[in-house]
């Protein structure tokens, strides 16, 4: 681990419009892949006839991605920039698995969206901006990629640029937050070095504009709050859950409560990194053992929290959602599933009880009959079995949600109070 401050970064965009190779292209430039295993890469993505794919093939290193050149896992990468020492979460943009993105993106404190310059707003591009907002990721580098396809227009770029502030408007992201930058991650152009290629460009590199990125402050104050990825039983230790701590310490010989399992006991050992450790923080992915915690007592989707202070468990709770797609309308009755942390809980809207001016955030109608595509509304949800989850005002990182149904994300949506079981 290095001694430097530690950020999560969510690669986001369309599918094809290469978020592999601008990760394989970071991870290079600052040397945390050598030269000799791109070379490697180089070989293997020819010789399948996927010449260009070799800076993918960093990220995609699970063969079934090779053959398909599409991504599929999270896969989790580190690489130091002269400020920060970056966690990069990569995102597939493939439709079928953005509920890795939902995961993944929940887990990003910044984010780079890659736009192709040929091809500008795509239908993901506009999804994953939208998550990205709603799962509170604060500042936005947009790359507009493959510059190199476009001759290095400035004029494609200014284009793209604009098509990009719109939709950031739509979703109330705020522009000013949000820094671009014309890059080719294929070739290297403004990604670690000022490209000779865009003269008229005089902005930082993607490489300056991560190192400027405002430092994050770990929630340590807040309770400690674990929503648990997987349980494992490892010989010799016995019952493994694992996850990322979100909020708060989690100390050895601490009591602790999984809900809404409802089972709890004291944190024996705490594994990070396959090293013992003997206190966990915000942002640390562990593996850790409870006194008498059998591996069916808890499963992925519980939160591991202080017995004395334990994660709320909600018999309903009321939200902020917005509709990003949906064929018809979304009335009370309504049961998608709810994806929340490392849950997943089909849920009822029980009602509808405002719909918001999504430009304003105002009140635009009490009581409405439905919501469709590109509403704002304010609805009471009650979930179909147990699910903890928090206010977002008190616990961010467990307060947001994406909605799925048919296969696609319909809406995400903020918790704003829970009414406890």
């Amino acid at each position: 681990m290095s001694d430097k401050p530690h950020q999560n970064l969510a690669i986001i965009g369309h599918v094809d419009h290469g978020k592999s190779t601008l990760v394989g292209r970071l991870l290079f430039e600052t040397g945390s892949v050598p030269e000799h295993v791109i070379e490697q890469y180089r070989e293997e993505a020819e010789e399948k006839g996927k010449g260009g794919f070799e800076f993918a093939y960093v990220m995609d290193n699970l063969a079934e991605e090779r053959e398909r050149g599409v991504t599929i896992d999270i896969a989790h990468q580190e690489f130091d920039t002269d400020e920060y020492f970056f966690t990069i979460v990569d995102c597939p943009g493939h439709r079928d698995f953005v509920k890795n993105m939902i995961t993944g993106a929940s887990q990003a404190d910044n984010a780079v969206l890659v736009v192709a310059a040929d091809d500008g707003v795509a239908p993901q591009t506009r999804e994953h901006v939208f998550l990205a907002r709603t799962l509170g990721i604060n500042e936005l580098i947009i790359g507009v990629n493959k510059m190199d396809i476009v001759d290095y227009s400035e004029d494609t770029y200014k284009e793209v640029v604009e098509e990009v502030k719109q939709l950031l408007k739509q979703v109330r992201f705020g522009t000013e937050d949000a820094s671009f930058i014309p890059i080719s991650a294929f070739e290297g152009d403004n990604v670690a070095e000022k490209s000779g290629n865009m003269e008229w460009f005089d902005g930082p590199t993607l490489l300056e504009a991560l190192n400027d990125l405002p430092a994050t402050e770990p929630p340590t104050d807040a309770p400690l709050r674990l929503p648990i990825q997987d349980v494992y039983t490892i010989s010799g230790i016995g019952t493994v859950p694992v996850g990322r701590v979100e909020t708060g310490i989690m100390n050895i010989g601490d009591n602790v409560s999984f809900q809404p399992s409802d089972v709890g006991g004291e944190v024996k050992t705490i594994e990070m990194h396959h090293e013992e450790v003997p206190e966990a923080g915000p942002g640390d992915n562990v593996g850790f053992n409870v006194r008498g915690i059998g591996k069916d007592d808890i499963r992925r989707g519980d939160v591991c929290g202080p017995a004395d202070d334990p994660p709320s468990v909600a018999e309903t709770f009321q939200a902020q959602v917005v509709v990003m797609q949906h064929p018809s309308v979304i009335t009370a009755g309504y049961t998608p599933v709810f994806h929340a942390h490392t849950a997943q809980v089909a849920c009822t809207i029980e009602s509808i009880d405002q719909k918001l001016d999504p430009a304003s955030g105002e009140v635009a109608e009490e009581n409405p009959d439905f919501i469709k595509s590109g509403d704002a509304a304010v609805v009471t949800v009650r979930p179909q079995k147990p699910l903890s989850i928090e206010p977002s005002s008190e616990i961010p990182e467990l307060g947001s949600f994406a909605i799925r149904d048919m296969g696609q994300t319909i809406a995400a949506g903020k918790v704003l109070s829970v009414n406890e079981r």
